[in-house]
């Protein structure tokens, strides 16, 4: 009740000074003396919407049928694999859960049936047009001006229509940078929640994920590829690296703070009798390779190197189990005997592993079966989850089968 009780006071507050902003003439708009409810970002918005939007409008304007925008949507593949995850997040949890283009207009949208049909009432729906010019300020459209995650509560809105809502947005980005759209999930305001947000960036995490995965040209830059194999590419091109390179690159993309040179010698030789000039010849021929990415006293990367196991890292502290499925290819660098390479093996298996066990969801048992065929626990959780006449079964029991064999 307490924290019912300060949104509920927070929402009074917000909608005193937007009173107060609504009935104030244009020509003298500011942020409010002695204001202590009102963002800035929040405040410049409604400046720039002002100027073509109503607050007192009813309800976005519609582009009407948008089959064939959506159909063009280079977002359309992967929520259309999301969907599962996204329905369950956005009922779940009594949220909606709705994708833009870049330009804020509703492509798609799901969740909490009694939600959608208020969202309805404001036109939050496909064909929907939520940019600053049209709906003024909202989460989607903040997002989109400002190119990053953002939440939106209550009479922050613009538009009083939307005061009975809390917003949780981010932008979506195609692998070369591109803003392609955005995220949101969106609830009654008093169902504010800060891990909405945690939920929307992981979720964004996974469609980015699968854009660069689908990407016709590679993205440019160095990336390592160490998860079930092991790779270097440069915009795209393999580039030639014995197996110890590959190991201390993924030890150095792995730890952004890096390592002293004993440190990074034992991580790499552990208590083989390997000299010192050994391991600086290694780095220096790696930090030819990567163009001068590897500082010299303390061993770590300077420049962008993407790499697929940090990807993963990060999905696992977040959460997102969907993301860190799906980027799990296999162990790290599994032919490696290293020593810091099999601790971080181990810690990036146990990671999805155990977020597999503690989901919900059979997709992630069944997806990550087929990584760990040997993995009796993860089928029969599998099987536990999937509906009877899920065709799934028959591959799952086999891989059981199979395991309990071996």
């Amino acid at each position: 009740m307490a924290q019912f009780r300060t949104l509920t006071q927070r929402r009074a507050a917000l909608e005193k000074e937007w009173a107060r902003w609504a009935t104030a003439p244009s020509n003298t708009l500011r942020i409010p003396a002695g204001s202590t409810s009102l963002r800035t970002e929040v405040v410049e918005s409604w400046q720039r919407s002002l100027t073509t939007v109503d607050p007192n409008r009813t309800e976005a304007p519609s582009l009407g049928d948008i089959r064939d925008r959506w159909a063009e949507s280079p977002l359309r593949q992967p929520i259309t694999e999301l969907a599962g995850d996204l329905r369950g997040i956005a009922e779940d949890s009594g949220y909606l859960a709705v994708v833009t283009d870049a330009a804020g207009t509703v492509l798609w949208s799901c969740g909490d049936r009694a939600l959608r049909r208020q969202a309805e009432e404001v036109n939050f729906a496909p064909g929907g047009c939520w940019d600053e010019s049209h709906m003024g300020t909202n989460g989607l459209s903040l997002a989109l001006y400002g190119d990053r995650p953002t939440t939106v509560f209550a009479a922050e809105h613009l538009v009083a229509a939307l005061h009975g809502w809390v917003c949780y947005s981010a932008p979506i980005h195609t692998p070369d940078g591109r803003q392609v759209g955005a995220l949101d999930l969106s609830s009654s305001w008093d169902r504010s929640h800060p891990m909405a947000m945690t939920s929307v960036r992981a979720l964004v995490t996974a469609v980015e994920t699968m854009l660069r995965a689908a990407a016709p040209d590679p993205a440019p830059g160095v990336r390592l590829e160490c998860l079930g194999g092991a790779r270097l590419l440069r915009d795209g091109r393999p580039v030639p690296l014995p197996p110890r390179h590959l190991e201390i690159l993924a030890l150095l993309a792995l730890e952004p703070d890096g390592f002293t040179p004993e440190q990074l010698q034992a991580a790499v030789y552990g208590d083989r009798p390997v000299s010192s000039s050994t391991l600086k010849a290694d780095v220096s021929h790696l930090r030819r390779t990567t163009g001068g990415e590897i500082s010299n006293r303390r061993y770590m990367l300077t420049g962008p190197v993407s790499c697929d196991a940090v990807d993963l890292l990060a999905a696992i502290q977040a959460g997102d189990t969907t993301s860190a499925v799906w980027l799990y290819r296999g162990p790290l660098l599994p032919a490696s005997d290293t020593p810091g390479v099999l601790t971080w093996r181990d810690h990036l298996d146990v990671g999805v592993r155990t977020a597999v066990l503690a989901s919900d969801s059979a997709d992630h048992a069944v997806a990550f079966g087929e990584r760990s065929p040997g993995d009796i626990e993860v089928h029969e959780h599998a099987l536990r989850l999937l509906p009877d006449d899920d065709v799934r079964r028959a591959v799952v029991v086999a891989r059981l089968h199979t395991a309990q064999r071996a």
